[in-house]
């Protein structure tokens, strides 16, 4: 009988082969509760950042459109008119107070984050003119993501 010599290899192979089995189920089911911790605690911060990120983009185009209207009065020494709307700054008005002076102020009239167009007053409520979006909701007034954003902000 022929007897092999001890070799700290062999012990080596027996564990490598005792784990190239794969996985248990317990630890796959470990893995897998974890991974929805993780999530349960994990998604709710990622959503409000959504609404976050959509009112901030709603300031900024609000101060773009105030930032337009601004150089629309300084040609025509007047705003548009609540007729003309924000559309005074993509075309010529043809009604109401015809500007004299009246340039291109946009390319296009951007939407709210939320789709809807945004609101133009003149005279405004809080202010010479307003800007707003009505937020989620879609309505006036709101609190948290259904806030109105406008230009007074």
């Amino acid at each position: 009988m022929i007897t092999r010599p001890y070799s700290p290899l062999s012990g080596l192979r027996s564990v490598r082969r005792r784990f190239s089995a794969g996985f248990t189920l317990i630890e796959l089911m470990v893995v897998l509760v974890i991974i929805g911790v993780l999530a349960a605690l994990i998604v709710p911060n990622v959503l409000e950042r959504a609404d976050d990120a959509r009112a901030t983009a709603a300031k900024t185009d609000v101060n773009n459109l105030m930032q337009a209207l601004k150089l629309y009065k300084l040609d025509n020494q007047r705003y548009p008119a609540a007729e003309q709307g924000l559309q005074a700054l993509l075309a010529k008005p043809t009604t109401g107070p015809i500007p004299t002076n009246w340039k291109s102020y946009l390319d296009k009239l951007p939407n709210d984050p939320w789709g809807r167009p945004y609101q133009y007053l003149n005279p405004g409520v809080k202010g010479e003119i307003d800007v707003m979006s009505f937020g989620a909701d879609g309505q006036p007034g709101g609190e948290g993501k259904n806030a109105d954003v406008g230009s007074w902000d």
